[in-house]
């Protein structure tokens, strides 16, 4: 799924595949992906909301 606020091909999308969460670069479909849990990926998505990643 890519976001509706991409307007380019700039983009990460993210999609289920099964149990797992997958990743890519939206510039490169052909590219390597990223896999996680659910666990991991609800963990890496609080993260961000908590302002975890944020530049300092």
């Amino acid at each position: 799924m890519k976001s509706s606020y991409c307007d380019s091909s700039a983009c990460v999308e993210v999609a289920l595949a099964g149990q797992e969460i997958a990743v890519r670069d939206g510039k490169d479909p052909q590219g390597p992906v990223l896999r996680f849990s659910r666990q991991e990926w609800q963990t890496f998505v609080a993260g961000v909301g908590a302002g975890d990643f944020a530049s300092r």
